[in-house]
C-alpha cells in the first residue's frame, strides 16, 4: 500500500478548509454547550442562514460580499432571537427541539418551490464569491507544505479560515476568562446560585446564544465561499452531530477543544477512507467483502465505534474535564 498517498490525504483533509470551518462553527457550539450548558441541537441551521445570506445577497440582489456577510450575521442574530425567546426559560430539551426543528424546517424552506426565485431552489446559487478570490494576495504558483502541494486559490482560502478560527478562538478565551465568561460558566453549574447573585440567566444565556449563533454563521459563509456555491442539502442535521462528535473528541468546556477535534476527526475520517481503497487497490481486502462503493458506510461505522469507545473510557475528550460534561440541564 501507498502509506505516502494515505498519510497525505489525512493530512491534507486534517488542516484544509472544511476542518477549518468545523472548527469554527465548533468554537461557536463550544460556547453553547461547553461553556454555557445549552444544548443547541441546530448549529447548521445558522450556518445555512449565515452561506444563503451572502449567496442571496450577492447572487440575487447584487450587493457587494461584504454587504452580504453584515446579512449572514444579521440573520444569524435574528434566528438566535427567534429561537431563544420563547425557550430559554424554560428547561434545556424545549431549546433542542426548537434548534433541530428550526434547522431542517430551514433547510426544506430553502429547498422549496416557493423560494426557488430567490434561493434557487434544491440547485442552490453558485458562482458568487469572486470578490473574495479578486483579493488573493498569492501569486499564481503551487506551494508545498510537507508532501502537499497548495494552488494560490488554496492558499488564499486556508489562510482566511484558519485565520477567522484562530481569531474566534482568541475571542472567547478572552471572553471565558473575563467577569462575564465566569458568570457563564456558573449558568451551566447553577442557574439558581447565579439568580441568588442577582444575574439575569437568560440574559446571560440570550447573549451566548447570539454570539456561538454568529460563529456558525462565519463558518457557513466560509463553506460557501470556498465552494463558490450554496446547495440546501448541504446543511442537514448530520451536520451538527459531526460537530458534536469532533467537540466531544476534543474536550467541550476547553477552548483548543473544537480545533484539536476538527484536525483529528476529518484527519482519521480520510485515514480511514484512503487506507480502506488502498487495500482494495491492492488486493489485501478482497472486493467480494467490501467493495470501494461501500468505503463511505464502513469508514462512518469504525468512526462511530470509536466513539462509543471514547465516551465509555474517556467522556470528556482529549483536553476536557469529566465535570464538563456533567451539565445540569434544567
Amino acid at each position: 500500500m501507498n502509506w505516502e498517498v494515505i498519510l497525505s490525504d489525512a493530512l491534507r483533509a486534517g488542516i484544509g478548509p472544511v476542518a477549518a470551518v468545523y472548527a469554527l462553527s465548533a468554537v461557536g457550539l463550544n460556547l453553547h454547550f461547553g461553556y454555557t450548558g445549552l444544548l443547541n441541537f441546530g448549529q447548521v441551521a445558522f450556518m445555512l442562514v449565515g452561506a444563503y445570506g451572502v449567496a442571496v445577497s450577492v447572487s440575487t440582489f447584487g450587493l457587494s460580499l461584504a454587504a452580504g456577510v453584515l446579512v449572514g450575521l444579521a440573520c444569524s442574530v435574528a434566528l438566535a432571537l427567534l429561537l431563544g425567546v420563547p425557550t430559554l426559560r424554560l428547561r434545556a430539551e424545549y431549546l433542542a427541539i426548537a434548534t433541530i426543528s428550526a434547522g431542517e424546517i430551514l433547510r426544506l424552506f430553502y429547498r422549496s418551490e416557493w423560494s426557488e426565485p430567490v434561493t434557487g431552489g434544491v440547485f442552490g446559487l453558485q458562482q458568487f464569491a469572486n470578490g473574495f478570490y479578486d483579493l488573493n494576495p498569492f501569486p499564481p504558483d503551487q506551494y508545498q507544505f510537507l508532501t502537499l502541494m497548495f494552488s494560490a486559490r488554496d492558499m488564499w482560502v486556508l489562510t482566511v479560515s484558519w485565520s477567522l478560527v484562530a481569531l474566534a478562538t482568541l475571542v472567547v478565551w478572552l471572553l471565558v476568562r473575563s467577569p462575564w465568561g465566569r458568570v457563564l460558566r456558573s449558568v451551566r453549574e447553577d442557574e439558581d446560585a447565579v439568580r441568588s447573585l442577582g444575574k439575569s440567566v437568560y440574559t446571560y444565556k440570550m447573549a451566548s446564544l447570539v454570539f456561538g449563533g454568529a460563529l456558525g454563521s462565519l463558518a457557513g459563509m466560509m463553506l460557501a465561499v470556498q465552494n463558490q456555491s450554496v446547495n440546501p442539502d448541504s446543511y442537514d442535521p448530520v451536520v451538527t452531530f459531526y460537530l458534536y462528535t469532533l467537540l466531544v473528541l476534543g474536550g467541550a468546556g476547553r477552548v483548543f477543544g473544537p480545533i484539536i477535534g476538527s484536525v483529528l476527526f476529518w484527519g482519521i475520517l480520510t485515514f480511514l477512507d484512503s487506507l480502506l481503497r488502498e487495500a482494495i487497490a491492492n488486493g489485501i481486502v478482497s472486493s467480494a467483502v467490501i467493495s470501494p462503493s461501500e468505503v463511505g458506510a464502513l469508514r462512518m461505522a469504525l468512526v462511530g465505534l470509536g466513539l462509543m469507545l471514547l465516551m465509555i473510557f474517556r467522556p470528556q475528550g482529549l483536553l476536557g474535564s469529566r465535570k464538563e460534561m456533567l451539565l445540569d440541564a434544567r
